[in-house]
């Protein structure tokens, strides 16, 4: 059988990975118009892997493109938040009712380990959200809906946009870890509607502290 030919990931991707990697790190900011003419030279690209990059960015709902103007990064409204997180916490609650009865104990030891991870990068803003995300993560994989999964991360995407604001007021940062750590208790117990509830309240807290 011959070998297969395998594509190389498209320059517009990369060129997207790259932008939205700095749309995370507010080095675009909410609002912020984008240079194209710069990008494009500081890449060493010409415009048109750019523009599709931005295209997929649009979809994600990480950029606005406006008429004659260009395109801008997101400003993400209290409206769309809500939004945001209400859908969350359904499909996240609805995925910690599955590991409840469903995960393995090794499964859940994996999700201890991060939740000690967690605890242990409470002095770390940065570290917290990339442990804090690795959990949610993890839970949703051991959960198994690709499906879910798919609309979990267009939506976490769009969270990001906000995620510095949320952790700024005093004390979530402590609130969020208690919160993970009920959630891992209702977990541990094969708890499913505790579990489903805990994680409901989780992402109710997080829109309060973060609108």
């Amino acid at each position: 059988m011959a070998a297969v030919s395998l594509t190389p990931r498209a320059l517009y991707e990369e060129v997207a990975e790259l932008l939205r990697q700095r749309i995370f790190n507010r080095e675009l900011t909410p609002g912020s118009w984008i240079d194209e003419l710069k990008l494009a030279e500081e890449y060493g690209i010409s415009r048109t892997p750019l523009r599709e990059a931005l295209k997929v960015l649009a979809t994600e709902g990480l950029v606005t493109m406006k008429v004659r103007r260009g395109a801008y990064v997101t400003e993400v409204s209290e409206r769309d938040l809500s939004d945001v997180y209400h859908l969350l916490a359904l499909l996240e609650s609805d995925a910690a009712s599955v590991v409840a009865t469903q995960a393995s104990d090794e499964q859940l030891r994996e999700l201890q380990a991060l939740h000690a991870r967690l605890e242990a990068s409470t002095g770390d803003r940065e570290q917290f959200f990339a442990v804090n995300e690795m959990f949610h993560m993890r839970l949703l994989a051991i959960a198994n809906n690709r499906w879910r999964d798919q609309m979990v991360a267009d939506l976490r995407k769009v969270m990001k946009l906000n995620r510095h604001n949320s952790l700024l007021k005093s004390g979530r940062i402590e609130e969020s870890l208690a919160e993970h750590a009920a959630v891992m208790q209702a977990l541990s117990a094969r708890d499913a509607a505790g579990a489903a509830q805990r994680m409901q309240e989780h992402f109710k807290n997080g829109l309060e502290a973060a609108v």
